[in-house]
């Protein structure tokens, strides 16, 4: 079996290979460069479209470069600065979340073997869990999408609703979970510190956020946004409206045998997990340092008297800049004390 390092120049030659770049020439390459030792990263924050990047790029001073084969065509650069904290933009879905993130780890340009990853990106909230501009740190990633569909004009009468587990007999039985990408649980460790470093930090607001959730007449959506812990569930499809709601959350209760409390639609998360999975399968890099942070950009249901469909094609309810902004406000802290405080945490999270 190789050690790891091996297994680094190993992935570094043939990175080199694929790129058409030899190991020899005038001068030594740097780490992270082709043919040069795996740069050491400390934090790699994770994006998926450029308007979560964007906070980011404008604070850290990621003057750093490294162009990595295989990342989205439309965000081919990892970025870091002199801290050791990069970030990557995967592009958006679970396709271009897993392709970026696995073509990165298995890249050998950098050593992961003690980094923290921050998953930061926007999504959509149960107004009973928060309202727009909310920050919420996830305990479970759970998966919407794979489940078996029935037409909702064609399910069974006494069914509340056409989605269940696949190889089940109908709603309310939890699957075999067959995939293995369906539920997954992220260090209880890392994210009550994320939770502890982040809860009191001042959020961003917006006029028309105060305005649109004032629609909705109880708490907490009608309330200014906070940090919480909750959980997230990703898939493709933009789903929206009340059922479809309840379903995410008895989907999430069933799926986390009644432990996880549903509030944020996204993407991305359990795509981008796996890929990191695959990385720590091979020794590069370890899960419990992975901590999820997603804040609240819009609704997933109407507020009453509103139909679904406006409610999801609403140009904007004023959560946008919030909710991107309120990644960095929320997230910088982890990165900071973890920069910071290197000693204390590079042996894993700090007691």
């Amino acid at each position: 079996m190789k050690s790891k390092s091996t297994l680094y120049k190993v992935l570094a030659a043939s990175a080199c290979v694929a790129a058409g770049v030899a190991l020899t020439g005038a001068g030594t390459p740097q780490a992270g460069e082709v043919g040069g030792p795996p740069r050491p990263v400390k934090a790699l924050i994770i994006s998926m479209f450029e308007p979560e990047s964007k906070p980011w790029l404008d604070k850290l001073n990621l003057t750093q470069q490294y162009t990595i084969p295989g990342l989205s065509p439309d965000f081919p650069t990892v970025r870091c600065n002199s801290d050791d904290v990069c970030q990557m933009t995967t592009g958006m879905g679970h396709a271009n979340a897993a392709a970026s993130v696995a073509a990165l780890v298995f890249s050998g340009r950098f050593d992961l073997s003690k980094s923290y990853f921050l998953i930061a990106g926007i999504a959509g909230i149960d107004p009973k869990q928060g309202t727009l501009g909310t920050a919420t740190w996830s305990r479970y990633l759970v998966e919407y999408g794979i489940a078996w569909e029935l037409d909702a004009r064609a399910i069974p009468s006494n069914w509340s609703t056409g989605y269940f587990g696949i190889n089940t007999k109908g709603p309310g039985i939890k699957p075999p979970l067959d995939y293995k990408t369906e539920v997954f649980q992220l260090n209880e460790a890392l994210l009550q510190k994320a939770l502890a470093l982040s809860k009191h930090v001042t959020l961003e607001d917006s006029d028309v956020a105060k305005a649109y959730r004032a629609n909705y007449k109880f708490a907490p959506a009608n309330q200014p946004p906070t940090v919480v812990q909750c959980d997230t569930s990703a898939g493709d499809t933009w789903w929206h409206g009340e059922l479809l709601g309840k379903r995410a959350e008895e989907w999430t209760k069933l799926l986390t045998d009644g432990k996880g409390t549903y509030c944020t639609t996204q993407q991305e998360d359990n795509a981008t997990y796996e890929a990191l999975k695959r990385g720590a399968n091979e020794g590069l890099l370890d899960l419990n340092r992975v901590a999820v942070l997603r804040t609240a950009a819009n609704f997933d249901r109407p507020y009453a008297g509103q139909s679904a469909y406006d409610s999801l094609t609403l140009p904007e309810s004023g959560g946008f800049m919030p909710s991107v902004n309120n990644l960095y406000h929320v997230g910088w802290p982890l990165i900071r004390d973890i920069v910071t405080n290197w000693e204390q945490w590079k042996s894993g999270v700090p007691r």
